[in-house]
């Protein structure tokens, strides 16, 4: 029986069980996912170390607020540095508090990537309340994902136009920036971005591998070798899943081991 290959998963909730449910989040759960008592409910460090084990993911990523981030989630990285890793989600409307609770999280716990979610306040990313955070992300050396296509869950939509990213890399070439969620269904736009901006990326998060476009694919296996970033969302798409679909995609030699872990590797972990 063949192994799994290496993964590093860069999109990982444990305590979607304690968090705070917003109606959008249920509503999505159990009309987009049909997956709710999967979807809510603490996952144990034991536990989720056993699903990465048997997916041959080295690395999770793991979501937190960068206020009042959970305790339940940083005992992860504490328990084992060696497989976890933070994301700090910042709301950029919270201006100055938000980046220096940013910076004393980055300074004490293992956070390898900002992230924001504009459907979540409808205001696009080009907006100048994403400024300053842009700015602090460069100053700490810290990537951002920031989501993009028309999300799941009945929210606005449009404000995730990948093209909204198009004068923030212009005006930030330093920021490391990865559209997060797919970027349906604005693929084209997504990959066109891309190419013109060497600091752009794109993580797979919340978007099953059977059904990547396939001008997706034809990017991964052509100029896109080094943008595509694996992430399942586990629980809301289960990690089994994502690492089986992804090991039954059209892909060229080597471009798997890339897509599931060498540019997550390079872009968080280097």
């Amino acid at each position: 029986m063949p192994t799994a290959p290496r993964a590093i998963d860069t999109f990982v909730s444990v305590n979607m069980g304690s968090m705070e449910r917003p109606d959008y989040l249920v509503r999505v759960a159990a009309d987009y996912f049909k997956r709710t008592e999967e979807m809510f409910r603490d996952i144990s460090l034991d536990e989720m170390l056993a699903i990465m084990d048997r997916c041959g993911v080295e690395k999770s990523i793991l979501s937190a607020r960068v206020e009042n981030p959970s305790p339940y989630v940083l005992s992860f990285p504490k328990a084992r540095p060696d497989r976890f890793a933070l994301a700090a989600y910042v709301d950029p409307r919270r201006g100055m508090p938000a980046l220096r609770e940013l910076e004393i999280l980055r300074k004490n716990e293992p956070v390898v990537i900002a992230r924001a979610v504009p459907f979540m306040i409808n205001l696009p990313p080009n907006d100048r309340a994403y400024y300053p955070l842009y700015a602090k992300c460069i100053e700490l050396n810290l990537p951002i994902s920031v989501n993009t296509g028309i999300p799941g869950p009945p929210a606005p939509g449009r404000c995730q136009d990948p093209m909204f990213l198009d004068e923030v890399c212009l005006f930030f070439p330093e920021l490391k920036l990865v559209m997060a969620h797919g970027a349906d269904p604005w693929w084209q736009v997504a990959i066109r971005l891309m190419i013109k901006y060497a600091n752009l990326h794109l993580m797979t998060s919340a978007y099953a591998p059977r059904y990547f476009p396939p001008e997706l694919l034809h990017y991964m296996n052509t100029r896109g070798q080094d943008k595509i970033i694996y992430a399942s969302d586990h629980p809301v798409l289960s990690m089994e899943r994502c690492i089986k679909e992804a090991e039954a995609l059209d892909l060229r030699e080597g471009v798997l081991d890339k897509f599931l872990y060498s540019n997550a590797q390079r872009l968080f972990f280097s």
